[in-house]
């Protein structure tokens, strides 16, 4: 009798503790499921690659601490339709082979839903085959891309960054208004700087047939631009154009003031940036350039917000350019997944993007997107650098289209 009493105890002990286990299982299992991104977790996860040190590390971090903010005032103000965002970046050093497993890691282990707001052209391309083609991630608001990225559209990634030859495009054309005849590119030996600043002549001519346009090429990274500037000078153009990395080009400036030489000078997005004014200082003054965003300086209601964000949020954090580009690519992201009804996936987020239309992120251009175009927009910001800070001019416009 005692005997079967104690098997019996025994027997509900253990059948109590199978059903315990099984239900932490089935807990552990709807956590996994749901961290593996399909849309029934209380938060959006999702991910990217920086560069947060190396020799791009300037633009890695400020743009991380602007998409920081940003995703930081959202959260508190109660998420993209009540669910918080989690923003996972992880360094890749500017590194394509770093990129490759780090891709790996946020969609395999992490399980992000999209890769947003990351940074680099090769970097991303290093990725593709795994992020886009393998595991249908889709990869959005990438800074960087060249235009194969876009023609034709491939699914799953979607950008927000006007290309580099529209730059090209836009400076050209403004140069040329301005009443430059004879027009100097000055620019990176590396293809890809080769490749926009070639774009410059067709669409300076498409504007004024009569205008000559010679290029320049200087060797990547070199600090000696004295033998430069006495070339620009014997060239006797009436234009410089420059298309170079930030500190390039505030070492094109400085030389060219101490050689005396003064002619109007424009450059794309890449030199618009607060350490071209710190290092050349007075030099800068009076560069033109076009720019993503507006200027952060800018007393438009929407640039005062992020530099109130980056206050709250991101204190001791330069709220400049780069700042500002990460700021505007979450905005860009989160006014999208607000549109998604039901579970935000990988696959919803990709739908969304291809119906979104009248993305106003107030900072940057009006994004526009559909199945066959998946790049938001094709227009710039004109900035000028007047008593040492760059300052907005008129307002986004479209440049020449490019034959």
């Amino acid at each position: 009798m005692f005997r079967t009493i104690r098997r019996f105890r025994r027997a509900a002990g253990t059948a109590a503790v199978l059903a315990a286990v099984a239900l932490t299982a089935n807990a552990c299992a709807g956590q996994d499921e749901a961290g593996a991104g399909d849309g029934s977790s209380s938060e959006i996860h999702i991910g990217a690659w920086l560069p947060l040190t190396g020799a791009t590390a300037s633009y890695g971090v400020p743009e991380k601490a602007g998409a920081d903010a940003y995703f930081k005032m959202i959260n508190a103000q109660g998420g993209i339709n009540g669910r918080k965002v989690r923003w996972t970046v992880k360094d890749n050093a500017a590194d394509p082979q770093q990129t490759v497993q780090i891709a790996r890691e946020l969609v395999g282990q992490d399980k992000v839903v999209a890769i947003v707001n990351a940074n680099g052209t090769s970097q991303a391309e290093a990725a593709f085959p795994f992020v886009l083609n393998q595991s249908k991630v889709p990869i959005l608001n990438e800074v960087g891309g060249s235009e194969a990225w876009y023609k034709p559209p491939r699914p799953g990634l979607f950008g927000t960054q006007t290309l580099y030859e529209d730059q090209a495009a836009a400076i050209a054309a403004w140069a040329v208004k301005d009443g430059a005849k004879k027009i100097l590119v000055v620019h990176s030996d590396p293809a890809a700087f080769v490749n926009v600043a070639k774009q410059v002549e067709p669409v300076a001519k498409k504007v004024d047939p009569s205008v000559e346009v010679d290029r320049l090429p200087v060797k990547y990274q070199t600090t000696d631009y004295t033998p430069v500037i006495s070339k620009v000078k014997a060239a006797k153009t009436q234009a410089v154009i420059l298309i170079l990395t930030s500190p390039e080009a505030a070492a094109f400036l400085k030389e060219a003031k101490l050689q005396g030489l003064s002619l109007p000078t424009y450059a794309y997005a890449p030199v618009a940036a607060e350490s071209t004014v710190s290092l050349a200082k007075d030099a800068a003054e009076g560069l033109k350039a076009v720019q993503l965003v507006k200027a952060p300086s800018d007393p438009d209601p929407a640039v005062k917000e992020y530099r109130t964000a980056m206050a709250k949020y991101e204190p001791g954090q330069d709220a400049g350019f780069l700042a500002l580009w990460g700021w505007s690519n979450a905005k860009v992201f989160a006014e999208i997944a607000k549109t998604i009804k039901g579970p935000v996936t990988s696959q919803t987020i990709s739908a969304a993007y291809q119906k979104a239309s009248d993305v106003d992120p107030g900072v940057s251009p009006v994004m526009n997107f559909s199945a066959s175009n998946h790049l938001g927009t094709r227009s710039v910001q004109q900035v000028v650098v007047k008593n040492g800070v760059w300052t907005s001019v008129g307002d986004f416009y479209t440049p020449p289209a490019r034959d």
